[in-house]
């Protein structure tokens, strides 16, 4: 049973005429006739009652007709749907991000985005690194911003930017009138940890320079980090974005010598047809100048 033959059939059914039909559809009689014969054939009954003047409705085709109008009514609805997936006009697109990239970098991509395709609807959800890559391979998000590596994955990667690390000092700090500082130099220092891949980034290139750095504590919100180091109970490493807001009694210098840096890419499931949306959000953040 194919949608023409019930278009044809409900065609018929209204003009109650084969000839009447024929002439709407603009097909042959004998080509309207032969396909509602090959129809019948496949249900095993008659649909219509060909014995009067007009050809009606047996009752096993009125039965068909209540269901074939249902059939043409959805599958008409979901062409619509898919024209406006594709032309964007309605869609849903939740992205991933880590704290920093969702802060600095995604409310210009999304304000770029929202003012070609306002009806689209969007998701942010924020994570670890690890927790994102693991959400875009379940397919919980459709794009993953995220602070390389992120481990075995069957992801494609694509890397949009590399950022350097700097130094975050409480206001009165020696340190904090000097226009940079090497890593080395801060050996003796007592470290506040940002929480996930950024620490680890931090701690290896502390024991490159030949010590391990000393933490008094860590967290996963840039604002307590930004707090704790205001209060003078530390300093922090973070990658620039990170710095880019600092709190009263703050104060940024950046490293010198070798500079920490990481690599921020966009994630997508492999072997996943990506949408409309998801391609326009991923040309928008290609195309950013983040620094």
């Amino acid at each position: 049973m194919e949608l023409y033959q019930l278009n044809y059939f409900l065609e018929a059914a209204r003009q109650r005429s084969f000839t009447r039909a024929a002439r709407q559809l603009h097909l042959a009689q004998s080509a309207l006739s032969e396909q509602m014969r090959k129809l019948e054939d496949e249900l095993g009954t008659r649909l219509f009652d060909r014995s009067r003047k007009e050809t009606l409705l047996t009752p096993a085709g009125e039965v068909l007709r209540q269901h074939a109008e249902i059939l043409l009514d959805q599958a008409s609805a979901a062409r619509r749907a898919i024209h406006e997936h594709l032309t964007m006009k309605t869609g849903h697109l939740t992205i991933g991000a880590i704290p920093t990239v969702s802060s600095c970098v995604l409310p210009n991509a999304i304000s770029r985005f929202r003012k070609k395709h306002p009806m689209i609807e969007l998701s942010l959800l924020e994570g670890t690194s690890s927790h994102i890559a693991q959400w875009v391979e379940e397919g919980r998000v459709d794009l993953g911003l995220v602070q390389l590596p992120v481990g075995d994955h069957e992801m494609t990667t694509t890397i949009l930017f590399r950022e350097a690390f700097s130094l975050l000092l409480p206001a009165d700090h020696p340190f904090a009138r000097k226009r940079k500082i090497a890593l080395s130099a801060l050996r003796n220092e007592t470290f506040i940890f940002y929480k996930g891949r950024a620490r680890d980034v931090v701690r290896e290139a502390c024991r490159k320079e030949g010590f391990d750095p000393h933490g008094v504590c860590e967290s996963g919100e840039l604002e307590t980090i930004r707090s704790l180091v205001g209060t003078g109970m530390g300093i922090a490493v973070l990658p620039e974005l990170a710095n880019k807001r600092i709190a009263e009694n703050t104060c940024v210098v950046p490293l010198s010598d070798r500079p920490i840096e990481r690599e921020v890419a966009l994630l997508e499931k492999k072997h996943r047809s990506a949408s409309p949306s998801a391609l326009t959000m991923k040309r928008i953040l290609q195309k950013m100048r983040v620094h």
